[in-house]
């Protein structure tokens, strides 16, 4: 793969990944959550959110949960072919950020997503694969990184 053939592509990622967790802090922010631990920003004193999940526009809930989906998917993807890159991911507390956020966000959108009424079943439906989707792919980017960085050097 191209990290055997260029080394310093592991900087790169180093350097690339607060960007992606700020993925996951935006998702937050955007649906009124705050953020805890490492990754926790203070809130600004005039900064009022009034905007959850359950009640932002349909288009806006329709927008955070693409973004999340192709996020997921991504980084899933990524971890699946380049298991190597756990261990940069590690640096970064990816596995306690993941796990913070999923604990966040995800009963917020899947309620807000259940609980909202439709004129069209369909958007319900496709919101509803794309947040499990998004659900799915995060336990097992989860699983790689567990894996990778727990389990696989106990059994070398």
């Amino acid at each position: 793969n191209i990290f055997t053939q260029q080394p310093s592509y592991f900087s790169d990622l180093d350097e690339t990944l607060p960007t992606v967790l700020q993925v996951f802090n935006n998702i937050l922010h955007k649906c009124g959550l705050q953020c805890e631990g490492a990754s926790a920003e203070p809130q600004k004193l005039e900064e009022k959110v009034n905007v959850t999940p359950g009640n932002m526009p349909l288009q806006e809930l329709k927008d955070i949960v693409l973004y999340l989906c192709d996020t997921c998917t991504t980084l899933w993807a990524f971890l699946d072919v380049f298991p190597l890159a756990c261990q940069t991911f590690q640096k970064h507390e990816f596995c306690y950020r993941l796990a913070s956020f999923y604990e966040l966000a995800i009963p917020e959108l899947e309620s807000a997503i259940k609980k909202r009424h439709y004129e069209d079943n369909s958007v319900f439906a496709d919101l509803w694969r794309r947040i499990s989707h998004s659900r799915k792919k995060m336990i097992e980017a989860f699983h790689i990184l567990i894996n990778q960085v727990c389990l696989q050097p106990i059994l070398e």
